[in-house]
């Protein structure tokens, strides 16, 4: 026994100098996996092999200097453009907001288009009803790209659809994450696969971290999906754990269906082992204006050296004059992000913030309640969803800029995960979203800085615990 517990104590230094040299990491990271290691040495070395990989991420994203397909010369010139002032903003609230489109477009390549129609989705079935009759019509090619993929009944629904649109001489395309899609049969995609249909798999291991979250649906390059919801009877509220599933996603027509187009082929010839994408002409034809919305498809992830969405969210934040809504089942900011918030509660934003009642991950609920408990004392309001469960990752803000797509409110999201969204400048967009916060908000119940004061001990100490590991959450 004590040999044994000299070995774990050496391990248990070497990781440990690992993650203070070698990883650089911050240091509210290396805090959380230290005290992981120290408390938990059995558990903790295990946890570590499982959710912390950093020292592999050179090796396995080689696709991260790719250029963007089709459109590299059109960000460069929107850059040069933007910087000496001849930018021709239709609108003057895109206008406004030209420094946040800069810096997606310098950071993230983000293409900023203006001729966009979107539609706002807020019930799984509607949305997956939409889907379904976009699939029915295209004609050239359809490109399904979720984090999870269920085979249950709306699973079925959408591989049957997608079968016999491969029956037909669509080429059909499906990529899913591995670990997000854990548990699917050999033989779930093989009439899909008989028809012609492609179906890839997203780091097929079991490895916790670098999984690909964006969910992305493309009909023909003319029709593009983008949002929260994911494939599964729980996502119609068929699950009697979670209830009511509420989420965000938009379904969008214009240039901006270019953007996601880009986003689905990069990671799909990531995926691929012998189908890569060419880029072709029909798969970015050209489209007519649908819209006047202003839009950018944000993307982010391990792969690339800023947190692109988390810096979207703080410029946002720091933009607002007049409110802040945010909606996501997961609250875990990091210090940017939170201090934004309490800085313009303080400053009297009306800042809400609505998260689930029906926690999936309890150390991820009580950490979100810890935080939620530091903007309570800023000023700001937060609403706790008692009618199911709220997986929107939905932010507005003054009825003139909202962003919805995949990334949780997480370090997870922010740093491990593969994640989009659509960053929307647009006024009638803005105020539809707001709308269907405030929608919400008789189904969701106020928690006031009074009532959280007088939380149990036993809470207090489940908060405190948790926020000392939600940096490796």
């Amino acid at each position: 026994m004590s040999i044994l517990l000299s070995i774990l104590f050496f391990v248990n230094i070497i990781l440990a100098v690992v993650i203070i040299f070698f990883e650089r990491q911050s240091p509210s990271t290396t805090w959380a996996w230290l005290m992981v290691l120290v408390f938990l040495p059995v558990v903790g070395f295990i946890l570590y092999l499982i959710f912390n990989q950093n020292f592999t991420r050179k090796k396995m994203f080689y696709w991260a200097d790719k250029e963007k397909i089709g459109i590299k010369e059109r960000t460069e010139e929107q850059i040069k453009t933007i910087k000496d002032g001849t930018f021709s903003f239709k609108s003057e609230n895109s206008a406004a907001y030209k420094d946040s489109i800069f810096m997606h477009l310098v950071n993230d390549g983000a293409l900023f288009t203006q001729d966009n129609d979107v539609t706002i989705y807020t019930d799984g079935r509607e949305k997956f009803d939409a889907l379904l009759a976009d699939i029915k019509e295209a004609t050239d090619h359809i490109h399904i790209q979720y984090y999870i993929i269920h085979e249950d009944g709306l699973g079925k629904e959408l591989v049957a659809a997608l079968t016999e649109k491969a029956k037909q001489g669509v080429q059909v395309r499906v990529l899913y994450d591995y670990m997000g899609s854990r548990g699917i049969s050999s033989h779930f995609y093989k009439e899909l696969k008989q028809a012609g249909g492609l179906v890839e798999v997203f780091f097929p291991n079991f490895h916790l971290n670098y999984r690909n979250h964006r969910k992305l649906a493309i009909m023909d390059g003319k029709i593009g999906y983008v949002g929260g919801f994911n494939v599964g009877d729980e996502y119609l509220g068929l699950d009697k754990k979670f209830g009511y599933w509420r989420d965000t996603h938009l379904r969008t027509e214009g240039e901006v269906v270019h953007a996601l187009q880009t986003r689905f082929i990069l990671d799909w010839n990531q995926a691929s082992k012998h189908h890569d994408i060419a880029y072709e002409e029909k798969l970015f034809p050209h489209l007519p204006a649908a819209g006047n919305v202003g839009a950018q498809i944000v993307s982010s992830g391990p792969d690339t050296e800023w947190q692109q969405i988390k810096n979207g969210y703080v410029k946002m934040v720091n933009s607002a004059k007049k409110y802040i809504y945010l909606q996501t089942p997961y609250f875990i900011p990091d210090e940017s992000l939170l201090d934004a918030l309490k800085i313009a509660a303080m400053s009297g934003v009306d800042v809400r913030v609505m998260i689930p009642d029906k926690p999936d991950h309890m150390f991820v609920y009580w950490a979100t309640l810890s935080h939620a408990g530091e903007l309570l004392k800023a000023g700001a309001k937060i609403y706790v969803y008692e009618n199911g469960f709220i997986h929107a990752k939905t932010l507005v803000v003054d009825d003139t800029t909202a962003s919805v797509g995949t990334a949780n409110i997480d370090p997870r999201s922010f740093k491990l995960n593969f994640e989009v969204n659509a960053f929307l400048y647009d006024e009638k967009t803005a105020e539809e979203l707001r709308y269907a916060f405030e929608k919400d908000i008789p189904l969701a119940r106020e928690i006031t800085w009074e009532e959280y004061k007088k939380r149990p001990k036993i809470i207090q100490l489940k908060e405190s615990v948790s926020r000392l590991i939600s940096p490796v959450l």
